[in-house]
């Protein structure tokens, strides 16, 4: 089967189109055909060669797929060949053809199209688990977003104004401000404008964000604890501004706060399926009722794989990148 592979760890340079084998279908699982898949900044950071697979997941880059069911494991129940579905991955979703276990495959909601629902799994798993497994979200509490554009970001605005809480974003542009807004924002903040943390400060009245879901890591770490209201929690995501900071325990203390750190690919099948099935029962229903949707930027053809990396690497984009087969 075609598949993207890459010619060593590096920039963009290193993508390709190839063949490899075509997957089989281990007793739990289930075998897709790929319609589209979604494009992510750790396939970026797979490609430069610093974010390997899990021991034992495809070596192919790409996180989730949507498309159509090809075959079926002798242990899986639910499932025949020809439903529709997405599905979150350890790996190997740039392929024709994917094996997925099945507690992380999903049905299509109503009224989302095949292409876009390969939008969903990755965002929806990742701010479902953090923002409301994790950080338990309330209605009426504040939840503050880093990188309020990008597929996470727009997920998480989206996810949070349903379920009734204000939203404060931080973005880098007036037009990516002027997107959130529209999503459900109630204040957007551009970083490269504005010292976001007193922003934050002043729209809640110094009380502080309940829940911050953030990108960036080590650089926002000093503000986003000052940013804390009492018994917040941040929740860290990523990395993208570090791996090392300073963190001030007197004042996370004085907040009661609490700082978590979590991860999704390398979760067991057991944990991403429980994710996965709450997704399905308290997300799905929202964007049935068209109160929450998939946000997509743009599609590239398999072939353009590089130039959908560099559309990512741009941050330029209001929502996801896809891959189209």
């Amino acid at each position: 089967m075609r598949a993207v592979v890459c010619a060593g760890a590096g920039g963009i340079d290193v993508l390709g189109i190839g063949e490899i084998p075509d997957p089989q279908p281990a007793v739990d699982e289930v075998i897709i055909d790929v319609v589209a898949a979604g494009v992510n900044r750790a396939d970026l950071l797979q490609r430069q060669g610093s974010y390997p697979p899990p021991p034992g997941a495809p070596g192919t880059i790409g996180l989730e797929v949507s498309g159509r069911i090809a075959a079926v494991g002798a242990e899986v129940e639910g499932w025949s060949v020809g439903d529709e579905c997405c599905a979150l991955l350890a790996g190997g979703g740039y392929a024709e053809k994917v094996a997925v276990p099945a507690p992380q495959v999903m049905p299509v909601p109503d009224g989302v199209d095949l292409v876009s629902a390969a939008a969903l799994p990755e965002v929806v798993a990742t701010v479902w688990s953090n923002v409301f497994m994790s950080a338990h979200l309330k209605e009426g509490e504040t939840l503050l977003v880093h990188g309020g554009s990008s597929g996470i970001g727009t997920m998480a605005i989206q996810l949070g104004v349903a379920h009734g809480a204000r939203v404060l974003t931080t973005v880098g542009s007036a037009e990516k401000m002027e997107f959130c807004t529209r999503l459900g924002a109630d204040v957007a903040i551009n970083y490269k404008d504005a010292e976001w943390a007193s922003v934050v400060n002043e729209a809640t009245h110094g009380a502080g964000a309940d829940v911050i879901l953030d990108i960036i890591g080590a650089k926002y770490l000093p503000d986003n604890v000052k940013s804390l209201a009492y018994d917040g929690r941040l929740v860290v995501i990523g990395m993208q501004g570090g791996a090392k900071g300073e963190l001030d325990l007197g004042r996370l203390l004085s907040r009661r706060g609490s700082v978590i750190a979590t991860g999704l690919r390398f979760r067991s099948v057991e944990d991403k399926g429980r994710i996965i099935a709450e997704v399905v029962g308290h997300v799905w229903p929202l964007v049935e009722a068209k109160k929450v949707r998939p946000i997509v930027h743009s599609t590239f053809p398999l072939a353009e794989v590089a130039a959908a990396h560099e559309t990512l690497e741009q941050s330029t984009q209001l929502g996801k990148v896809l891959l189209t087969l």
